[in-house]
Formats: structure tokens, sequence, C-alpha cells
């Protein structure tokens, strides 16, 4: 299996955040697609209290576009940077499309149908197939697992890592943290370290402490640690083995031009 290239990462994750140009608000209806600026209008005006105070003005509409677009390009990017971190897992362990993935099942009250829950990337050691590489990478496990103070007969049964991707984490939602728990939770009963890679530095402490105190592994946008237990980016350069820092830094170009593309569509009123 060949690598993938700098040209393949960059079209992973701008083929994401590309999707953001043509967002339009839904308007609280539930609509799939949205509505563009005249079914807008249509809507409004129709309505004899926002017509009243002159809402189906197009800078309301432009005002909806950004505040649901600003929202869909943080998510955008997130999910696009779980694709290329998966990608990256398989170009530099040699893990396959179904080793990099990981969910479990779980059943509902009074026998309804089993609920799957999906984490956004796996490494299962025992697939790693060049034998220095998986030791390395099990040396960070059994001491990424002292540091978050696993006790030590759990430490011993964990067979791999288990991750959850974000490219920030601006939101107290206790009902996400709570579930990322209960993920938690569950990989370590399947022999798995949990953890939590954030790409930029966008997270509160209190939540940081709290998913440390769960026994998250943590690891943030810091570049100016060379922690592999403290820096994501530390840890895909000297765990993984791919300078993912550099791979932001040489195509930052092309990134903010994608963004800068996605924006300007999203402050039109059409």
């Amino acid at each position: 299996m060949s690598k993938s290239t700098d040209k393949d990462y960059l079209a992973i994750l701008t083929g994401y955040i590309h999707v953001c140009a043509t967002y339009k608000p839904k308007l609280g209806h539930g609509a799939k697609a949205g509505y563009d600026l005249a079914q807008f209008q249509r809507i409004y005006r129709a309505d004899p209290f926002y017509n009243w105070l002159g809402l189906d003005n197009p800078l309301m509409y432009a005002a909806h576009k950004v505040a649901g677009g600003m929202t869909s390009i943080y998510r955008q990017i997130g999910i696009g940077c779980e694709s290329l971190f998966r990608r990256v897992l398989q170009d530099q362990l040699g893990l396959s499309d179904e080793d990099v993935k990981w969910s479990y099942t779980l059943p509902r009250a009074s026998g309804g149908k089993t609920r799957t829950l999906h984490l956004d990337a796996r490494i299962p050691l025992s697939s790693i197939a060049d034998t220095s590489r998986r030791q390395h990478v099990q040396s960070w496990m059994r001491n990424a697992a002292t540091r978050i103070d696993v006790d030590s007969a759990v430490a011993e049964t964990l067979q791999g890592i288990v991750f959850e991707i974000r490219q920030g984490y601006k939101s107290k939602d206790s009902k996400r943290q709570n579930a990322d728990i209960a993920n938690a939770a569950t990989a370590y009963t399947k022999g798995l370290l949990p953890c939590a890679g954030i790409l930029s530095l966008q997270i509160d402490e209190d939540i940081a402490q709290r998913y440390r105190n769960e026994r998250w592994m943590l690891l943030t946008g810091l570049i100016a640690s060379v922690s592999s237990h403290e820096s994501f980016y530390g840890f895909c350069k000297d765990v993984i083995g791919y300078d993912l820092a550099a791979f932001f830094q040489r195509n930052s170009p092309a990134l903010k031009k994608e963004v800068e593309t996605v924006l300007t569509a999203l402050l039109t009123a059409s």
C-alpha cells in the first residue's frame, strides 16, 4: 500500500471544509436542504410580525447564514481532521480501514433496538506488523496509562488506543461530556486506552481536567511542548511517525484560501 501524499491529505480536509460554502439556513423548520434567499423572504413576508419588523431584509438572511455556517465550518473541520488522522494511521502503521474504526453497541430499554456508538479512530496493537513500531506505540500507551493513574492491573490489559478527535472544545455541553465519559469506561472494558486529541488549544481548563479525572489521555495542540504525552502533534511525530504540524504549516496558504472562500460565500446575502 503506497503512502498518501500532501495532495491526498489536503484533499481530505479541504473537501469537508468546502461543503460549508453551500450552507443554507434551516430557519427552525427542519428543511434538510435549507432555504435560499427567495424562500427566506417568502416565509418571512408571509409572517405579519416578521414583516412588520422588516426581518425579511437580505442582511438578516446573511446573518442566519453566518451564524449557522460558522458552526458548520467548525464541525466540518473536525470531521475532516478525523478522516485525515485515520488515513495517517493507515499510512504510517500499515493499518486497514477496519483496524482504524471502532464502535460498540448498547441495548435499548424494554427490548428495543440496539444503539451503535462510534469513536473516531483506533490503533489495535496486534495489527501493527512492524515490531519496532508496535513496541514503540505500546511503550507510549503504558506510560500514558501511568500518567493518568490507571490501575496497573487495568493497564496490563490494554491492547490498543481509541481516539476522540476534535478541532477544539468550545462547548460546556454536559451531555457531550457524559457521553465521552461513558465511552471511556467502555473502552477500558474492551482493553483500549481512551485518548482525546484536540488539534487546537481551544479547550476550557475545567473540561480538560474533568476528562483527565475520568482517565482520558488528553493531548492538545501544543507546539512548543516536545512531549508526546501532552501534544497531539508531538504524539503524531514521535509515536506515529508523521509530522502533522509540518503538514499544516506547509499547506497553510491553501487551507487559508479555502476557508476564505467559504467565509466569503457565507457573508453574502444571496
